[in-house]
């Protein structure tokens, strides 16, 4: 009888369980940008769990731009969008369960930050510069 149970609890959850959705390809990011009405992607490459790229605009500048690689939001400097400064960032990280923070960093439309995350594990976050939001966290190294 338990057996039963158990096979069927089991069953439950791995038919009830969300689904979790796959990050963007580059194929994804590169239509992603080209829909929003970059002209040209010269460069694109995932680094620190966020999708960078260097991209051409319709008129005629180039610049970096950030993209999440799980919604493919685009982070564009020049998008006009206003941005967080350090001390706005500083308290959503704080609020977000980091501590120890080292350093703060603007890059582009979004901050990277170094710091001790929730297990006291040293690690590298990079932030949305417009509301704040964690985009990426990964640990800095297994020596902590």
């Amino acid at each position: 009888m338990n057996k039963l149970i158990l096979a069927a609890a089991l069953a439950t959850a791995f038919t009830t369980a969300p689904a979790f959705a796959a990050d963007l390809s580059a194929a994804d990011v590169q239509a992603k940008l080209r829909a929003a009405g970059y002209t040209q992607v010269h460069e694109l490459e995932r680094d620190d769990g966020v999708w960078e790229a260097d991209v051409t605009r319709a008129d005629g500048s180039v610049d970096e731009v950030i993209i999440d690689p799980a919604t493919g939001e685009i982070f564009d400097p020049r998008s006009g969008r206003a941005l967080l400064d350090a001390g706005q960032i500083l308290t959503l990280a704080g609020k977000a369960g980091l501590t120890h923070i080292e350093s703060v960093e603007r890059d582009g439309a979004t901050w990277t930050l170094e710091a001790r995350n929730a297990r006291n594990q040293r690690v590298d976050v990079r932030m949305s510069g417009h509301d704040g939001r964690v985009l990426s966290s990964r640990r800095d190294g297994w020596w902590d």
